[in-house]
């Protein structure tokens, strides 16, 4: 499990509760870092997801963004690309559709999507934001690490953009619709988080270089539509939550289930926020570093080797 590194995120949560077609294959090289944002000016921000670009979430998220200000441009996966993870296509060709203005449909994962919507779509010049979702259920513990969702947001770091993931839903599956009626309160926070963002940032980036934010928000309410108990700057809880289960057939085939395996939540994370009814805010980056005393004990553990 990576560990995500540590930012003084409570201070950006201060007072937190208030945010309460065909195209042709394409090398993609390293984008230049976003350039700050006009003071004043809209966002020019890359909506994608792992949904799909005609899901719910993505289209929520389209008109909830677009009616804050922003120049909101979808570049998401042609279809449903849940649990890709950082996933990137080596074929030799890509199929792109365009079915409408602002709208750009990659047949590929979510990595695909933004590294296309960065070569492409904005190659003149890189967008502002990469917001990835909202998507169904929750992208916390190891299930961020697979997520979809989380590694639109990572593409868009590994390139220099700032970056967030956001997921509606708790760690129990409330059904469609229910879920779906959260994603409101969803994306009304995170147009507060974008505004947060921006004022704190004045003149520089949206976010420090190569950090993101995982956000995770929670159904509330019979209907969905109820308001979070508040926001909680967190980190990734260090479990798995999904076990895979094997069954030998006595064929040479085995049948794979895979279960819910929650422990107890870690003290800070974002289980432990999401069980709570909390908006879980978690910091990310786009590599799989982690921290000086990791390193240490790295250092002391080969110590000595020889080849």
């Amino acid at each position: 499990m990576r560990r995500k590194r540590v930012l003084p995120l409570a201070a950006l949560l201060l007072c937190a509760p208030a945010l309460a077609g065909t195209a042709p294959a394409v090398a993609v090289p390293q984008s230049a870092p976003a350039p700050a944002p006009a003071s004043g000016g809209p966002l020019r921000i890359l909506l994608t997801n792992d949904d799909g670009y005609d899901a719910p979430g993505i289209r929520k998220a389209f008109e909830r963004l677009t009616a804050a200000g922003h120049d909101v441009t979808i570049v998401a996966p042609l279809t449903n690309q849940s649990g890709t993870g950082t996933k990137v296509s080596n074929a030799p060709s890509v199929t792109v559709k365009h079915p409408e203005p602002k709208v750009w449909a990659v047949d590929g994962t979510p990595g695909d999507s933004v590294a296309f919507g960065l070569a492409e779509v904005f190659a003149a010049k890189a967008p502002d934001l990469v917001v990835s979702g909202t998507n169904f259920g929750p992208n916390v513990a190891g299930l961020a690490t697979h997520s979809g969702t989380v590694g639109g947001a990572v593409a868009a770091l590994e390139h220099g953009v700032p970056a967030i993931a956001l997921s509606t839903g708790g760690l129990s599956v409330p059904d469609p619709v229910t879920t779906v009626n959260a994603m409101g309160p969803t994306l009304d926070f995170a147009v507060k988080l974008i505004d947060r963002l921006r004022s704190r940032a004045r003149s520089g980036p949206l976010l420090p270089t190569g950090v993101g934010l995982n956000v995770n928000h929670p159904v509330v309410g019979t209907d969905g539509k109820g308001r979070a108990a508040g926001v909680s700057a967190t980190f990734q809880d260090p479990q798995t939550v999904l076990e895979p289960d094997f069954t030998d057939a006595g064929d040479g085939t085995w049948k794979m289930t895979v279960k819910v395996d929650l422990r107890p939540a870690a003290r800070g994370g974002d289980v432990e926020a999401l069980s709570t009814g909390r908006i879980a805010v978690s910091p990310m980056n786009g590599d799989w570093n982690t921290g000086p005393a990791d390193r240490a004990v790295t250092s002391a553990l080969i110590s000595g080797l020889r080849p």
